[in-house]
């Protein structure tokens, strides 16, 4: 009897083991999937359907899943339809003077569908077919290696990847763009895609920075809409020109005095006063519109946790923990982070990159894809905060700076920067670069609005 009753009390204890290993295997393969998920036949039905509205609220509800599973919080609290994101551009139309237009790409298993919608306009699907998704990824990742690729500083060998990429998602649609005239453009972009270097596509003849403003956004649902043309803000620059962990950054001294004397009321601190303790006072202590950072950032693979902003001596500011410092309360209007840089092509650090803006509670981030240069970063912040203090709209205001970069307008000549409207002296450590032109994309592609593009 005790036998049987032992083996029966053996069986139940495995049999409870068993169910829950099963459930916290389930459980984490549904973190893993997107709630809203579709298989590839049911976007076929809708596509067949023209059930266009639809697929907007699809797409729009699997990759705010996608980020929301990342960051394992909810970042958005409201579901706008493609009816009222198109009366939302059209609002934005009427505020800023500019006319806005939102794409999402998603490259499927041999499909690169485009949808676009403008504003007041139904939105309207494209489809390039006969396209492997690994060619597509394949190729994003070519245009990166080609650019930031040392040996090719001074030639154009990443125009074939990127007019091959300009031929698959900007193509098609571009007539369109241009009957709408159409001059910014909010790119949503699937896995894969979230680190293209959007400024640098090239359509034979012009760079698509040279036609549009561009903006990165994670989903429609998840950025910060309202429009608020404040012309006066203070910015609070911080940041380190030493580190135990990571190589010198000798111009952010320049960097920020020029930020925060030249261009905008603020204040400018730097290593040991740069701490995270020190940020919050200073944010508690002033309302700052601006926070900019220059120090090093990397968006890696895996975790939130595993991503980072360093400060002073060994201090890190995860990407997870970014939230307790409270952007949003009063709001940063532009985070800046100058020396940063992203794992190209890995989906987790890539859904960091592309959320940063939402993850950090501001309205807009400005940060780089790849690590530019000390005097290439020192160039494009000089040059957008210029333009940024005559035109208050940070996509339009990074499409000057880097504009003004690809055309040779901003340049080393021995120990001096020049650019379209100041010069600065560089300090002996800088001095050694000697004369350069900073016009090759390495230099200015990196550099991405995320978020609200005003």
């Amino acid at each position: 009897m005790f036998n049987k009753r032992w083996k029966k009390n053996q069986i139940l204890f495995f049999l409870f083991i068993l169910v829950c290993i099963s459930s916290i295997t389930l459980n984490i393969l549904l973190q893993k999937q997107p709630a809203f998920a579709l298989q590839e036949s049911e976007w076929d039905t809708l596509l067949e359907n023209r059930a266009v509205k639809e697929v907007v609220n699809r797409i729009e509800q699997t990759w705010e899943k996608a980020y929301e599973n990342y960051f394992g919080v909810n970042l958005s609290g409201f579901t706008l339809t493609a009816e009222t994101i198109a009366k939302q551009l059209d609002l934005w139309k009427i505020q800023t003077d500019k006319n806005p237009g939102v794409v999402w790409v998603w490259p499927r298993k041999k499909t690169i569908q485009l949808v676009l919608i403008t504003p007041n306009q139904i939105p309207v699907i494209y489809s390039v077919t006969d396209l492997e998704q690994k060619t597509v990824l394949n190729t994003a990742k070519i245009l990166a290696g080609e650019i930031t690729d040392p040996r090719g500083r001074h030639s154009n060998s990443y125009l074939k990847p990127a007019q091959q990429i300009y031929q698959w998602i900007v193509a098609p649609i571009e007539p369109e763009l241009e009957k709408q005239k159409v001059d910014t453009i909010l790119f949503c972009l699937g896995p894969g895609l979230r680190s293209l270097a959007l400024s640098a596509l090239h359509d034979g003849e012009k760079f698509l920075i040279e036609k549009y403003s561009i903006a990165l956004i994670p989903a429609f649902n998840m950025i910060e809409t309202e429009y608020n043309p404040n012309k006066n803000m203070q910015v609070l620059g911080m940041g380190a020109s030493e580190f135990i962990d990571h190589k010198p950054l000798p111009a952010v001294p320049i960097e920020l005095k020029q930020i925060t004397q030249e261009f905008f009321p603020g204040k400018g601190l730097i290593n040991e006063t740069f701490t995270v303790k020190n940020l919050q006072y200073q944010r508690q202590k002033h309302k700052f519109g601006i926070v900019h950072l220059a120090t090093h950032a990397e968006f890696r693979s895996g975790k939130p946790s595993n991503s980072y902003i360093q400060f002073w001596n060994q201090e890190k500011l995860n990407l997870d923990d970014i939230r307790n410092l409270k952007w949003h309360q009063p709001k940063v209007e532009l985070l800046v982070l100058s020396a940063c840089q992203t794992a190209v092509g890995d989906r987790q650090a890539e859904l960091g990159f592309a959320g940063l803006a939402v993850q950090a509670g501001v309205k807009s981030a400005l940060a780089s894809l790849w690590y530019v240069s000390d005097v290439g970063t020192l160039a494009l912040m000089n040059e957008f905060y210029q333009h940024f203090q005559k035109n208050p709209l940070k996509a339009e205001a990074l499409r000057q700076a880097q504009i003004a970069m690809l055309n040779g307008k901003v340049n080393l000549k021995k120990d001096e920067l020049h650019g379209s409207g100041s010069s600065v002296k560089l300090p002996q450590e800088l001095a050694e670069y000697g004369n350069e032109n900073l016009s090759h994309p390495y230099y200015w592609a990196a550099f991405t609005i995320i978020g609200n593009p005003w």
